[in-house]
């Protein structure tokens, strides 16, 4: 049988719709199930916190479970049902660990930001240094006798005094912990003299009068503590803040991605949520997959020169 011309092209339309129909309807369908994402730094760290605040806005908005897990996600399957949760740590992670099972920027398919959150510099209140500038200049002065307490080989607050000290030059002595818990107690008591952690950890020893807040390690001053400098007012161009986004397995369909990308941006900006995250210390950070995916890039390359500079070993 012969087809006319017109049915030719008819059929030869319908065809090439077709991947895109399926495209279309694989996304309108997205999620038909629970999804997993996946975060490994523990109950109650700033990444369970924001992939539970997170987590919490998708499962309503997109009528499916969002579960917060902790398992390996690079080796599953590329299907928007097991997502990431990346942090600072696994742009940093790549250049300290020198036999990863995986490559953070090649396996992981960026999606969206969700915040960015400042460090503060803590002195103990005895030291005679009351702003940054005064400390810099205490430690030129002192060079091997101020001592910084490192909650964590190779964490954020480690890598951030790492940058300060190559920035500024000065000779300051690292005293590993644990953990800011105990690093915390040798500071308050002045076994050590300065620290670099967490906005939210420290905000209750600023405010009680129990620390002194030189600075914040962000590219601007924090809501949070509207008095306290930022450390770039004085160091040019220093910025070494906490941030927190959502990955997926390489080969997830962009459509998936563009869906919780759209999804997650609409969260960020709704007041509630915004709230919440002020409530951890933290500011929104909505981001397109590609730009989150140069946040990435930017901040695996920029830490593997302090890691390198500084000698960090896991």
């Amino acid at each position: 049988m012969k087809l006319s011309r017109r049915r030719c092209l008819h059929l030869v339309a319908t065809a090439a719709a077709l991947p895109a129909f399926s495209r279309c309807a694989r996304a309108q369908a997205y999620p038909a199930r629970p999804v997993r994402v996946l975060e490994g730094f523990g109950s109650g760290s700033s990444a369970d916190l924001a992939a539970r605040l997170i987590g919490h806005w998708l499962s309503e908005r997109m009528g499916q479970h969002f579960v917060i897990d902790t398992e390996a996600v690079v080796r599953a399957a590329p299907d928007g049902y097991t997502l990431l949760t990346c942090v600072t740590a696994n742009a940093i992670n790549a250049t300290l660990y020198e036999k990863l099972n995986f490559n953070f920027i090649r396996d992981i398919a960026p999606v969206a930001g969700l915040l960015r959150m400042s460090l503060v510099v803590l002195v103990n209140p005895s030291l005679a240094a009351k702003t940054l500038p005064e400390f810099i200049a205490y430690a030129r002065a002192n060079p091997g006798k101020v001592n910084i307490a490192v909650p964590g080989n190779g964490s954020g607050p480690h890598v951030a005094g790492e940058l300060f000290k190559m920035m500024t030059e000065i000779n300051i002595v690292n005293v590993p912990y644990r953990g800011p818990a105990p690093a915390f107690t040798d500071l308050i008591s002045g076994q050590v003299q300065v620290m670099f952690v967490a906005l939210p950890a420290a905000i209750g020893y600023i405010r009680a009068g129990e620390l002194r807040a030189l600075a914040v390690t962000g590219a601007s001053r924090s809501s949070e503590l509207p008095d306290v400098a930022a450390v770039a007012e004085f160091v040019q161009a220093y910025e070494a803040s906490g941030w927190i986004g959502i990955g997926a397995p390489k080969g997830t369909p962009a459509e998936i991605i563009d869906k919780l990308n759209s999804n997650i941006t609409a969260g960020l900006a709704d007041p509630q949520l915004k709230a919440r995250i002020k409530g951890l210390g933290a500011d929104p950070m909505p981001m397109t997959p590609s730009q989150f995916g140069a946040l990435m890039g930017d901040e695996t390359e920029k830490w593997a020169k302090v890691v390198k500079f500084a000698g960090i070993k896991p």
